[in-house]
């Protein structure tokens, strides 16, 4: 199986952080964030990554390379102004193939093992959700007692940005700029996509006091 990486956004909550360090070579713990991506991926057996740039990509595309140093080849989607979650993937596609992917978004840092997410089947989604954070009490969506994600229903959870994806759910959409989340709010509509509650370690590492947080959490973790 194949994973992307998205790692095309302007990190604008990150600033001044960003204003000369694109968000996925932010430092954590000695080492970029999106290194810590990497790492997790080889560990799972997950060899062949496809991630999209665009805000200063060509300094994430000099520090990473073709992905050897980390036992991994890394194919790259060049973005000339950012296209979003969904024309991301679409543009992707020609790098992705036919088959279902691990889609994983940059600016998150989790624990999740990708193995043990089951495989599709008839579903065009599989969404990793957790227990909402406090700065996103509201949550995304429902997950029912059958395992399917639903749009509305209570308890709400929220979206950690790790999905196994189908490339057909964007595969009919036109090239562009266009979100993920209306495509997954459809194949919801149409009972298929499922979830998976991950109670373990999950970050969204969307401001410079949550980037510094896990820093020091993972600094401790290892010392």
């Amino acid at each position: 199986m194949k994973a992307m990486i998205l790692a095309a956004g302007l990190g604008t909550r990150m600033r001044p952080l960003t204003d000369h360090c694109p968000k996925p070579l932010l430092p954590v713990a000695g080492k970029p964030l999106i290194v810590h991506h990497l790492e997790r991926l080889r560990a799972a057996g997950i060899v062949e990554v496809v991630i999209n740039v665009s805000y200063r990509g060509e300094q994430i595309i000099e520090s990473l390379g073709d992905g050897s140093s980390f036992g991994i080849t890394i194919a790259w989607s060049r973005e000339e102004t950012p296209l979003e979650t969904g024309g991301g993937i679409r543009q992707a596609l020609p790098l992705l193939g036919q088959a279902p992917f691990l889609l994983v978004n940059g600016d998150i840092w989790s624990d999740l093992d990708p193995t043990s997410l089951p495989a599709l089947g008839d579903d065009l989604a599989h969404l990793v959700l957790v227990d909402n954070p406090d700065h996103h009490a509201d949550g995304d969506f429902h997950l029912d007692s059958d395992g399917r994600v639903r749009e509305q229903g209570e308890p709400r959870l929220t979206f950690a940005g790790i999905s196994l994806l189908d490339p057909a759910l964007a595969a009919q959409h036109a090239p562009g700029v266009f979100a993920l989340a209306p495509l997954l709010r459809q194949a919801m509509a149409e009972g298929r996509v499922g979830g998976t509650l991950h109670r373990g370690a999950w970050v969204d590492v969307g401001t410079p006091q949550r980037l510094a947080s896990l820093d020091r959490r993972l600094r401790t973790l290892s010392g």
